[in-house]
């Protein structure tokens, strides 16, 4: 039974948290070893309520009752995340040791199994690679190089021919990637994500199991396998044992975001949920699109026997209670829950708004004047945020914007590392990493002036016979005429590359050197492009080797180059523009919600089964917590359509979200503007000895 450990002093690390906060952190005792043990926890954190510091202190609080980090697993959602709370546990660790008179001051903290659940479970495929039959120096392939394969297998069987729609490869690709996620069967997935693709079944199945073979035959991953084979190797008792014994405490974070297969994993790690503690919210489960199953938390407790403890965090440090009112409102309609009231610390506020308004433009023209009076009010730009459920939503706004020249950024658009010139400069490390990755191959030797698939494909043949290195068959293959001349040269390359005394991130300068003239010759911007490629150099110094830094890219890229560098500086001041879905974790002084209607609110393709629809109000709640002071909430009430009518415009009538029923309309202040006064002279003032028209006449005059 744990007992109280009675050598190790009081410490101030839990005093900054409240009661439950501090419960959360501190769970667990010594046990009559002296060694600091728990039972398995939920911590059910609601919007606001510290969930990364709890998790943080909880950290530094192991550490200090003497659990070896070494022995901690720490799993989140984003390499960012992990370095954050590790770095706080260390200010906690040290800030611990300078109160405690005659301590020295500790060592860095260092979690070295900390990270995804993907970039985690690539370190253990590769430490145990021989014993469960991979390849150590497996390749890693990104979203678009899995679709690019897919298309290529596809091709292969005849499917991009077919005499009726077959589905493209990002769809092939989002099926088999919700198959393996969510566990379920294919004829399910396909039933109830992709019904239009249910005749294809047996096509799917085919091109699904020769993909699998194609990846096996070049020695990759794609992103999914990452998690199915830790998954699939922990079936087996004696590496399952191995593994649990490494670990003592697992902590994960933003649990209700975990897919089947990744709960799976976690259970097979603890399955008496010894050290287990996982820290989440169901009410801002939104990725149901991912294969992310908000049963995972709802049902979390009763996976042990006795079930694991249950501690709320509702104590809210970013709203006003108003906004909070409305949110506790809109959450208690959920059909399932684990049920919790936020509490305000910083009190009373302003009443969150509803805004009716004629249709999208007098919408943009609505938001955009109140965030000018806000920021002259003294809330900055950059403290504002208008969030949307798509990211069309936002055109009509953004033309406007642009014309009163407010500047903003907005979080979409293409990612860094779909970039062309990115993927390419990649590709060659990915290649000299490994020698059977015949998608990087493929990719390089096309960048190269006469190579069509044929002399592509037999250059890689040659590639992937064992009896020579990668060089040795490089420099006996026959290039093209075109590219005769510079083949020695991309020979000499690859050798440097995969000589395993080349220096990283020095690789990078050769490479640089030798895509440089090619840059020029595929791309206008070369200029342009080369300052991502300088991005993407200095990123590489901060990772050891060449391995781990293709693994990070590939598991966790950046979205854009900013997301290395800071926030952009484009002007003294910008405007915030997100989809919900990535304002998910955010929050601003000042948010507007646009098109909050039936049809975007809960979308109109999620209003087919309840579950999508207790999503949708999931994601509304998520908008709406993201506020601290100031939240509107607009409804236009019409949307005009696209078409160019015979008669005018032509445009639909928005019907009022069903969340918005009359207990939610009451924490609202309801706001409609001014009809627009438009300065146009009534008949009454025309001078009667003003000339006219008689229309009248001229049109009895057509017949």
């Amino acid at each position: 039974m744990p007992v109280a450990s009675p050598s190790l002093p009081a410490s101030p690390i839990l005093d900054s948290l409240n009661a439950e906060q501090r419960a959360a952190a501190s769970f667990g005792a010594h046990d009559a070893q002296g060694r600091f043990s728990a039972g398995p926890l939920l911590i059910v954190a609601g919007a606001g309520t510290g969930k990364t510091a709890t998790l943080a202190h909880r950290v530094a609080h192991l550490v200090r009752n003497g659990v070896d980090p070494m022995r901690v697993l720490l799993l989140t959602f984003s390499r960012r995340a992990a370095g954050e709370m590790t770095r706080r546990a260390e200010r906690l660790l040290a800030q611990d040791a300078s109160r405690q008179a005659g301590r020295a001051a500790p060592a860095a903290l260092h979690l070295p199994w900390s990270g995804t659940f993907h970039s985690i479970g690539a370190r253990l495929l590769r430490e145990y690679a021989k014993r469960i039959g991979l390849d150590p120096s497996f390749g890693i392939l990104d979203r678009g190089d899995s679709a690019d394969l897919l298309d290529l297998v596809r091709h292969e069987l005849g499917l991009s021919s077919q005499s009726r729609r077959f589905p493209r490869k990002e769809s092939c690709l989002a099926i088999h990637s919700a198959r393996v996620n969510s566990g379920r069967a294919l004829e399910d997935v396909l039933q109830r994500d992709f019904p239009w693709c249910v005749d294809w079944r047996d096509e799917l199945v085919r091109l699904f199991r020769r993909y699998a073979e194609r990846k096996q035959a070049n020695g990759v991953l794609d992103y999914d396998d990452l998690l199915l084979c830790w998954h699939a190797a922990m079936s087996d008792a004696r590496f399952a044992a191995e593994v649990r014994a490494r670990f003592d405490h697992v902590l994960v974070d933003e649990y209700q975001d975990t897919n089947a297969l990744q709960a799976q994993i976690l259970l097979a790690m603890k399955p008496d949920g010894a050290g287990l503690s996982v820290v989440g919210d169901d009410a801002q489960s939104i990725y149901a699109f991912r294969a992310a199953e908000i049963g995972n938390i709802l049902d979390f407790p009763e996976k042990f026997e006795p079930p694991a403890a249950r501690i709320v965090l509702a104590r809210n440090y970013r709203s006003v209670q108003p906004l909070l009112d409305a949110a506790n409102t809109l959450i208690a309609q959920a059909t399932r829950r684990h049920a919790k009231t936020l509490v305000a610390q910083r009190g009373d506020g302003a009443r969150p708004q509803l805004v009716t308004v004629l249709d999208e433009r007098t919408q943009a023209d609505w938001v955009i004047d109140a965030i000018l009076r806000h920021r002259e009010e003294g809330i900055a730009l950059k403290r504002q945020a208008v969030l949307f459920r798509s990211a069309h939503h936002s055109a009509v706004l953004e033309v406007e914007l642009a014309r009163r020249d407010i500047p903003f950024v907005k979080h979409g658009g293409l990612k860094f590392l779909e970039a062309a010139h990115v993927k390419d400069l990649l590709a060659v490390l990915r290649w000299a990493e490994n020698r059977r990755n015949a998608i990087a191959a493929f990719r390089v030797l096309k960048l190269m002036s006469g190579f069509g698939p044929a002399h592509a494909q037999r250059c890689i043949d040659l590639v992937l016979e064992p009896s020579r290195s990668l060089a040795e068959a490089l420099a006996s293959f026959a290039p093209p005429a075109a590219s005769r001349d510079g083949w020695p040269h991309f020979v000499e390359l690859m050798r440097g590359l995969a000589d395993p005394a080349a220096q990283w991130p020095a690789q990078l300068g050769p490479v640089r050197r030798w895509y440089g003239p090619l840059l020029e010759r595929h791309h206008d911007d070369a200029l342009v492009r080369a300052a991502d490629l300088d991005m993407l150099q200095s990123i590489a110094a901060r990772f050891g080797t060449r391995e781990r830094f293709l693994t990070e890219l590939a598991l966790d890229p950046p979205q854009a180059s900013g997301d290395w560098a800071g926030e952009p500086l484009l002007d003294d001041d910008y405007l915030i523009l997100s989809t919900v879905h990535s304002a998910k974790g955010q929050e601003w002084d000042c948010v507007f919600v646009l098109n909050v209607a039936d049809g975007n609110f809960p979308n109109e393709y999620a209003t087919g089964r309840a579950e999508s629809i207790d999503e949708e109000r999931r994601l509304l709640y998520v908008a709406m917590t993201r506020a601290r002071d100031f939240l509107y909430l607009l409804e236009p009430q019409r949307y005009f359509t696209t078409q160019q009518p015979r008669f005018g415009d032509a445009y639909v009538h928005g019907a009022r979200s069903r969340f918005l029923d009359d207990p939610l309309l009451a924490r609202f202040d309801r706001v409609a503007p001014a009809a627009v006064q438009h300065d146009v002279a009534s008949c009454a003032d025309v001078p009667p000895e003003a000339p006219f028209v008689d229309v009248a006449a001229r049109l009895r005059a057509l017949w």
